[in-house]
């Protein structure tokens, strides 16, 4: 792959109190790919965290943006693309997601290859268990799924916006990220918008990545309590995502599992934290509500 190839990939990396992370992460990377542009955006957390992310940035020749306020992880990904319009492909990064240079290039050659796809490796756990290697979206009730659980359900998959690769015509034909999502499902959200466009999801089992799942915000592996930032949104964005792109019969069916599916995502904290932290239900309920009162400003979920 020529130099002039490798320069028109941006590598976009969306920074939430997270420097520690680009330093060990993000600055091997890009130093091992000379010409990619690197666009860092940070999310603002306090003065102290901006200033070691400018300093960074300057450091190693990123460019770089500073939001006065946190925009979410969709939002910044859109404003970290703005920052690098001559490049012809993009590659969405977790700041506690790993990949190899090599691997970056073969996302980068399958896409110059064949355009009109979302490109994603299969992702791996620190120990070496899989963390990601494809997810269905169940349409019938609005859960997400092993694609081995799949059976005769009505599904459509979905790539973790962990580590993606897209050439600029499919995201500018699809608009990028939806700013509405503020965080979790905004992945599933482009998913089915790239399809929906005629696009394909393409996730590449021979190139893999790592995701030090808990190095942010999200509050570690299963069986292990998460964030209230993490239960409000997931549990919240469903009915939201059900709101914006599904027909009333089927917003009711994901009403009516709403509870239902909401208990399912507070389990991957574990039940010990029930007793630890009992306003965990309180925080899944309130999500619960403030997804529906989400979904009602669209003007199409009817009561059951």
């Amino acid at each position: 792959m020529t130099s002039e190839t490798v320069q028109s990939l941006a590598i976009i990396v969306v920074n939430y109190g997270s420097s520690a992370l680009l330093e060990a992460n993000l600055v091997p990377l890009s130093s091992a790919l000379p010409g990619v542009t690197t666009v860092v955006v940070d999310n603002r957390t306090d003065d102290a965290e901006r200033a070691r992310v400018h300093a960074l940035a300057d450091r190693h020749g990123w460019l770089d943006a500073y939001p006065d306020t946190n925009l979410g992880f969709g939002s910044g990904v859109n404003l970290g693309a703005a920052r690098a319009p001559d490049a012809t492909h993009l590659l969405i990064l977790n700041p506690d997601a790993t990949i190899a240079p090599a691997a970056v290039l073969a996302l980068l050659g399958r896409s110059r290859s064949a355009p009109g796809a979302l490109y994603g490796p299969r992702i791996l756990r620190p120990d070496g268990g899989t963390w990601f290697a494809g997810s269905d979206l169940h349409l019938d009730d609005g859960r997400l799924r092993n694609p081995a659980r799949r059976g005769n359900a009505r599904t459509e998959p979905w790539l973790t916006g962990a580590c993606l690769l897209i050439d600029r015509g499919l995201w500018d034909a699809v608009g990028g990220f939806d700013d509405d999502y503020f965080l979790y499902w905004e992945d599933v959200d482009l998913s089915h918008r790239v399809l929906a466009a005629g696009g394909r999801l393409e996730l590449c089992d021979d190139v893999v990545a790592v995701h030090d799942e808990g190095g942010t915000h999200d509050g570690g592996s299963r069986g292990r309590r998460r964030s209230d930032t993490y239960y409000r949104y997931v549990i919240r964005n469903r009915l939201l995502f059900a709101a914006k792109h599904l027909g009333d019969e089927e917003q009711r069916a994901w009403r009516r599992n709403d509870r239902r599916v909401a208990w399912e995502v507070l389990l991957q904290g574990g039940r010990r934290q029930f007793l630890r932290s009992p306003g965990v239900l309180l925080v899944g309920w309130r999500a619960v509500r403030e997804g529906r009162r989400r979904a009602a400003d669209f003007g199409s979920v009817k009561n059951p």
